[in-house]
């Protein structure tokens, strides 16, 4: 069944807002999480962890940004 198929986010300027939003808040508690563990959880140096942080950030706005986009 060929149907048309409406978001429930709606169109426009403010859904494309909320959606970089949402994409920067994961980035952002991705990012903090894998510093927080990476540095006081198992004990690893401050270049490592921000390392970490940098990619796994990376990660999660990938992802955020797929998820914003279907």
């Amino acid at each position: 069944m060929g149907g048309f198929q409406v978001q429930a986010t709606g169109t426009g300027r403010g859904a494309a807002m909320k959606a970089w939003r949402t994409i920067a808040l994961h980035t952002a508690v991705a990012a903090g999480f894998m510093f927080l563990l990476q540095r006081y959880g198992l004990s690893a140096t401050l270049e490592s962890s921000l390392l970490w942080a940098i990619v796994f950030g990376g990660c999660a706005a990938g992802l955020a940004y797929s998820q914003a986009n279907r």
